[in-house]
């Protein structure tokens, strides 16, 4: 492992954000640091978390402690400038320094689609998915989701029924499970697909972490197809993402008197892709590699 690695975990472990460590590295264009010397830089930098604390566990814990603690949950890894490393990730903003992964990562250099939707979807889902997933997966496109109850779900055993691929992005580390209707589905796909977070082993749910996720869902994804929506709901979050890393949106019409549809309607009405068709997603896939 490179030095720089080593710092990077170690950052990680001691409860630095991706986003902090982008922050630090723009402003100081290196990733070694003396700790003494750069606390009161980190302190100016970083004023609302709590900087001292987790400096203190910079300096307490060890590379070795790092390395038994993903032995101990059989987890791997994957840092941002390996050759495993997915490259449409790279292209957002804030990507992940390190991926922490259980599974085939190669399934992250394939033709990537995100599906995302409502936790309390109707049955309008489950038979799109039914419809258009053998065509994904005839044309080789992995499914991306979050593996979250409801359409994530829907979509990780959808294409899994197909003899499909799919990656499930935690909003969490792979210590915790979360929510607990997917706990055998997520075992399966450690075992037979591809989980992914950029978060160490013992991270915990915390709300602000599925933001976070989100983006990562759309950044590894060469476009995202919300089934459906509510005007306010989380998966927008996803969409909204994918708009500012430039990737395509796929919305599928619906009810205008179901609230399950208004959020995709809207985005539609908003310039999103109108799906009436497999085909309206398959025509952008044609020429990915």
């Amino acid at each position: 492992m490179e030095k720089h690695h080593e710092i990077i975990l170690k950052l990680i472990y001691s409860g630095f954000s991706s986003q902090q460590l982008h922050r630090f590295f723009r402003q100081y264009r290196t990733y070694h640091f003396n700790t003494n010397q750069f606390q009161f830089v980190l302190n100016n930098l970083f004023p609302s978390v709590n900087t001292k604390e987790k400096l203190e566990r910079f300096n307490r814990i060890t590379i070795e402690e790092i390395h038994d603690n993903l032995i101990n949950y059989h987890v791997k890894i994957c840092f941002f400038d390996m050759p495993e490393y997915p490259q449409q990730l790279l292209e957002i903003y804030d990507y992940p320094f390190v991926l922490f992964y259980k599974g085939d990562i190669s399934y992250v250099h394939k033709k990537t689609l995100a599906i995302v939707g409502s936790r309390e979807r109707t049955s309008y889902t489950v038979n799109v998915l039914e419809s258009f997933m053998p065509k994904f997966i005839k044309n080789d496109i992995v499914i991306v989701s979050g593996l979250a109850k409801g359409t994530d779900s829907d979509a990780h055993l959808c294409a899994i029924h197909h003899h499909g691929k799919t990656i499930g992005v935690l909003g969490f580390g792979h210590g915790t499970h979360y929510p607990k209707e997917t706990h055998m589905l997520r075992q399966l796909m450690e075992q037979t697909q591809l989980v992914i977070s950029e978060y160490p082993p013992n991270a915990g749910v915390q709300k602000f972490r599925f933001p976070e996720r989100n983006r990562i869902i759309s950044g590894l994804s060469y476009g995202v197809f919300v089934t459906e929506a509510k005007a306010r709901s989380g998966s927008l979050i996803t969409v909204d993402q994918a708009i500012d890393q430039n990737k395509n949106v796929y919305c599928l019409p619906g009810d205008i008197l179901n609230p399950h549809s208004m959020g995709c309607n809207l985005r539609i009405n908003e310039g999103a892709k109108m799906v009436l068709e497999v085909q309206d997603i398959l025509e952008d896939f044609n020429n990915l590699i």
